[in-house]
């Protein structure tokens, strides 16, 4: 399996600190069955600036630590790039790191509560620029959790959609698992990642959010292929195809049954 979103590098965001537990996210992925994971630190979220040039030398010494130590894991370069104004001029400096460094897919972090004015357009000139942006857990964005219709238009603008791993499992708490799922049903979603952070709190594990994706969608094939043949396609830079998004007739059934403090405990 291939993990497109994980916080491996060690000592440049919230992620591992130290390398040995760096290493011991790669034993735990690799335990996993995953073998090939983007490291994705954060950027431009306002703590973190990770430029291209610095995510690379982090990749190629904890590559070299991964070979060293026998475990069957290759790296590749990304982030988790905050949406900041002019995304297209962030890229070609190097400040926003685009996956595998072909600028050809970035993941695109929004703010937790909100969407920005200015997230349709930085979306228009990202694919004018020849460049697919990669929502990552919206499922933990209130304004996209309330209304689903703003997902639709963006993967209509050519924009994907990446879930996070515990959020289908539960490990975000009840609401954020049933938007996830529902987001699943009306196949608002086309790549399941783990968001890793740490072996404990949140570990680089896909195998059972592919399971719980599987029995959401009831085909085993479908829920693979966001871990498997999408994420590949996009590591190497080839066009995805996606299923048709389609609307659910059960689109607001989770908030009806969980309130908005829930929301806020989850979001915590």
């Amino acid at each position: 399996m291939i993990d497109l979103h994980c916080h491996i590098l060690h000592g440049v965001d919230d992620g591992p600190q130290t390398l040995d537990e760096s290493l011991a996210m790669a034993r735990a992925a690799a335990a996993d069955g995953i073998d090939t994971v983007v490291a994705t630190p954060h950027t431009l979220n306002g703590v973190y600036r990770n430029p291209s040039e610095a995510v690379r030398s982090g990749v190629d010494a904890l590559q070299k630590a991964l070979d060293a130590a026998s475990i069957p894991i290759r790296l590749h370069v990304g982030g988790d790039v905050h949406l900041v104004p002019d995304m297209m001029r962030a890229i070609h400096t190097g400040e926003a790191v685009t996956i595998d460094d072909q600028r050809k897919y970035i993941l695109l972090e929004l703010p937790s509560q909100s969407l920005p004015p200015s997230l349709t357009e930085e979306i228009y000139r990202l694919r004018i620029g020849g460049v697919t942006p990669i929502i990552t857990h919206p499922e933990r964005n209130m304004a996209l959790a309330q209304n689903s219709e703003i997902l639709f238009d963006l993967i209509d603008m050519g924009a994907l959609v990446q879930v996070t791993a515990m959020s289908l499992t539960g490990g975000f708490g009840e609401f954020v698992r049933g938007v996830s799922e529902r987001f699943l049903e009306q196949r608002l979603i086309q790549v399941i990642a783990t968001d890793a952070h740490s072996v404990e709190g949140r570990p680089p594990a896909l195998s059972l959010a592919v399971e719980a994706a599987a029995d959401v969608l009831r085909d085993p094939d479908e829920a693979l292929r966001m871990v498997r043949e999408t994420p590949a396609a996009i590591l190497e830079g080839n066009a995805v195809d996606i299923p048709e998004p389609r609307k659910s007739a059960h689109r607001f059934r989770f908030f009806r049954r969980l309130q908005a403090p829930a929301w806020r405990r989850d979001d915590a």
